[in-house]
């Protein structure tokens, strides 16, 4: 669904357009921040942006990461995802 970069997954259509995007750069050794989503005004309401975040997860967990967030949507979705666990 998504394509990954170093530290971005995004989507694009056809054309190239950027219709979903979050970027997750390393900002300390084996930690990465989750800083930006966008989510195109298209696909808005059909949980794409709780898919991007949860891939950037899985993304990060598997490269042995530790996740934290400055995005308000990003820091939001990891704080009901810890409450869910517990």
């Amino acid at each position: 669904m998504f394509t990954i970069e170093k530290n971005r997954l995004f989507m694009q259509n056809e054309s190239g357009k950027t219709l979903a995007e979050i970027t997750f750069p390393e900002t300390s050794d084996g930690v990465y921040t989750i800083d930006h989503t966008f989510v195109d005004e298209s696909l808005r309401g059909q949980g794409v942006a709780s898919k991007l975040v949860q891939a950037a997860v899985d993304e990060i967990e598997k490269r042995g990461g530790k996740v934290e967030a400055s995005c308000s949507y990003a820091a939001m979705w990891l704080d009901k995802r810890l409450k869910d666990r517990s």
